[in-house]
């Protein structure tokens, strides 16, 4: 396990023209599987294949963003460049925000959309984020059920990835907090009256979330299944993909039920990252590392309960851990008392040193989660601090220069 496993990740970027404006021509990539776009025509988004270790999808994502970059610069229509953060640009109207239109094969796509936009709205669609993709190898499936047959081993297997989405999910607050990096946004999108509120919108209570909090079942793959069929039934979901929560599994190919009940859990997928704009990829390695190792540790860590009332409250905690004042962000434990998000990092932190302490020879962990405390003990480390430093004033004009700047380096 130590060894790492496999890691997928999922950029969106919105299209900005040469004046800085989001981007109203088609999107210009075709098929290319591995540049798609997301809810609006101009979102791309960068799908990288699976890498076993972080540094083989960190090259694999800088390689396909180098290409879409080389692409946009040159389109005959005009120069066009990735938006460096999760909150978008100027726009003057939802006339401007276009539902993504896919060719007829994938009509299914557009009336999705389209369904997505009235109910939540155009503006919803505007956030763009990361998504983590994370798997562990058949090398370590087969060392941990050596002798027992392939039922037995895919039941254990999801076991595994239930009980570590349940855990993952509450410890989502803590990535919120380590990774939000969106505390700036154009007037167009949202009320100035908000400023100063969030260190990440689109993880805070106005993000894009699903109009009521979905209570899951971790016992099986069928029961988490069921669960989601029920609110079909219902009528508050139209599918598996609006399932807007934290922390998702997964079956291989298609998100879909019948995938799942098929074939089992195949990765977990972490939906509460932003765009960090004080990096050119949109994600620090090191960050891309803290998650895997997050991902071990908690993996070894003992199965936990996750009952109703631990599900809402870690979707609360998360919302919480989106403010930008740090100061006021308290955090409930299990036993219901609040904590200082600050002082439940560091214990958190505290923990993955203790676990990995026996383990760190040559694979820099405590230098990786010394470069994650640095952001509890300095507060002008914390990435929504250092980005509301830089462009809190004129986000529009900085963020469009910052924007041709990344397009410049590759």
């Amino acid at each position: 396990m130590l060894k790492g496993g496999n890691i997928g990740i999922e950029k969106e970027s919105l299209r900005v023209d040469e004046e800085g404006r989001a981007a109203q021509t088609k999107h210009p990539f075709g098929k290319d599987k591995k540049i798609s776009r997301d809810f609006c025509e101009n979102q791309v988004e960068i799908i990288s294949g699976v890498s076993k270790g972080v540094d083989g999808v960190y090259e694999e994502l800088n390689a396909i963003q180098r290409d879409v970059r080389k692409t946009l610069l040159a389109l005959p229509s005009g120069r066009e460049y990735l938006w460096p953060f999760s909150n978008p640009p100027f726009f003057s109207a939802d006339e401007e925000i276009l539902i993504a239109e896919f060719d007829e094969d994938q009509r299914e796509k557009n009336e999705y959309r389209r369904y997505l936009a009235g109910k939540y709205g155009k503006k919803l669609m505007l956030y763009s984020g990361i998504h983590f993709n994370y798997s562990f190898t058949d090398e370590f499936w087969r060392t941990l059920f050596s002798g027992a047959d392939k039922e037995t081993a895919r039941t254990k297997r999801d076991a595994i990835y239930l009980d570590l989405a349940a855990k993952l999910t509450k410890n989502s607050w803590l990535l919120v907090y380590l990774f939000a990096a969106s505390p700036v946004w154009d007037d167009s999108f949202l009320s100035p009256a908000l400023k100063g509120r969030y260190a990440s919108p689109r993880c805070s209570e106005i993000g894009y979330w699903n109009d009521f909090i979905p209570l899951m079942d971790y016992d099986s793959p069928d029961a988490y299944t069921r669960k989601i069929r029920g609110y079909i039934d219902e009528g508050k979901l139209i599918s598996a993909a609006e399932l807007y929560y934290p922390v998702r599994v997964k079956p291989k190919g298609e998100n879909t039920l019948e995938n799942m009940e098929r074939e089992g859990i195949d990765h977990i997928e972490l939906r509460m990252i932003d765009l960090n704009p004080l990096c050119e990829l949109g994600i620090f390695k090191e960050d891309i590392r803290f998650l895997e190792l997050l991902i071990i540790f908690l993996t070894a860590a003992e199965a936990t309960t996750f009952c109703e009332r631990a599900q809402i409250r870690a979707v609360e905690n998360m919302k919480r851990a989106a403010a930008l004042a740090e100061e006021e962000i308290m955090i409930e434990n299990e036993n219901g008392t609040l904590i200082h998000i600050v002082t439940a990092a560091a214990e958190v932190l505290d923990d993955m040193a203790d676990f990995y302490r026996e383990f760190d020879d040559d694979r820099g962990i405590s230098a990786n989660l010394a470069y994650q405390r640095r952001k509890l003990e300095d507060k002008s480390f914390r990435y929504a601090v250092r980005v509301r430093d830089l462009f809190g004033e004129d986000y529009q004009n900085k963020g469009f220069a910052l924007a041709k700047r990344y397009s410049e380096i590759f």
